[in-house]
């Protein structure tokens, strides 16, 4: 008997052993699992990341001040404590207003290893990312000098930037956005399907590696791969029409591309899509076989699938709301209109 049994946890063993090498070979890759690996790949060394910029940065990320009505924060959006998104089909900004384009906000965990911001891939990177939604109409409607006049009339955030970055600081609104960036930079979530990938071969369940395998087999690594699982330009509709494309006026870029959303947390940001009009995670596994690989998942292979994108919900880091220093009367007055 006890032969049996370890004659099984070998096989089982080689088996997880077989298929972590099949997942590396298929364009996975897991969160690195030391601190100064992550740090390496997650740091822009243009803006490099330190405690003092993350704190900060999490307290302007925050801040609603920074739109023109003085009640919207990048958190509005990309709510930290519902999976980095607001849960909503479309997002809504300035003024109760709609997205005009009916896109939905992904989500900002793990925004870090994508290959390009935004659904239209038109942001290279989370600095240049952090400018757009605070400036633009129908999101935080603030231009650049109310949001530095805003900073530099609050004696406590001035005294953090010179603590963040030197006591010559010049507090501009790019410098803002790239101290936010720095913030999103560490909003990373590893599971246990990294734990997994790093090695440790009992970090998923049989079922879960089950359905591991059939993600890889089905094809669906060829769009959601790397550390993200997704965060790549890549085409849309391949095989079949998207049976929501008219809800809507979003093509993707000038090249028919749309930025390939991450499956990291995914049971926390629907509704799916890029607008947004699919709500259980089943219908969202089974049209993308239909029009990115045209083929039709049977119910036991959407299942087995939807229970490996479930391994993917991660440990996020622990996120204090923050008490804002206060404003003064050369604070710039909110304007709701």
């Amino acid at each position: 008997m006890k032969a049996f049994v370890l004659s099984a946890l070998v096989a089982a063993s080689l088996m997880a052993g077989s298929l972590a090498s099949d997942a590396h070979k298929a364009g996975l890759k897991p969160i690195p699992d030391t601190k100064k690996a992550l740090l390496k790949l997650t740091s822009n060394p243009a803006n490099p990341t330190t405690c003092a910029k993350v704190e900060l940065g999490k307290i302007l990320y925050m801040d609603p001040r920074l739109s023109k009505s003085g009640l919207i924060s990048c958190n509005s959006c990309h709510n930290v404590g519902l999976g980095g998104s607001d849960g909503m089909s479309s997002a809504v900004g300035h003024k109760w207003t709609s997205n005009p384009h009916g896109l939905s906000s992904p989500t900002v965990y793990n925004a870090v290893f994508y290959s390009q911001q935004f659904w239209d891939g038109r942001s290279p990177h989370l600095e240049d990312q952090a400018q757009g939604p605070i400036q633009a109409g129908p999101e935080m409607a603030a231009p650049k000098e109310h949001v530095t006049d805003v900073i530099n009339s609050i004696p406590q955030y001035v005294a953090m930037f010179k603590q963040a970055y030197g006591k010559t600081v010049n507090i501009t609104f790019e410098k803002i956005a790239d101290t936010i960036a720095v913030f999103e930079r560490t909003l990373v979530t590893p599971s246990r399907y990294d734990d997994f990938l790093n090695g440790d071969k009992t970090a998923l369940t049989k079922a879960e590696q089950k359905g591991l395998k059939t993600f890889i087999d089905k094809g669906c690594t060829t769009c959601h791969n790397g550390i993200a699982l997704g965060g790549t330009m890549q085409a849309f509709g391949v095989t079949a029409p998207y049976k929501h494309m008219d809800v809507g006026d979003f093509k993707g870029d000038k090249n028919g591309l749309v930025r390939v959303p991450t499956l990291r947390n995914i049971t926390q940001t629907a509704p799916y899509f890029h607008n947004g009009q699919i709500a259980t995670l089943s219908e969202a596994i089974q049209e993308m076989g239909r029009i990115q690989l045209g083929i039709t998942l049977s119910d036991a292979e959407t299942a087995s699938i939807e229970t490996f994108l479930k391994a993917l919900d991660g440990r996020k880091p622990e996120i204090i709301y923050p008490m804002f220093p206060a404003s003064n009367p050369t604070t710039p007055k909110i304007n709701v209109n």
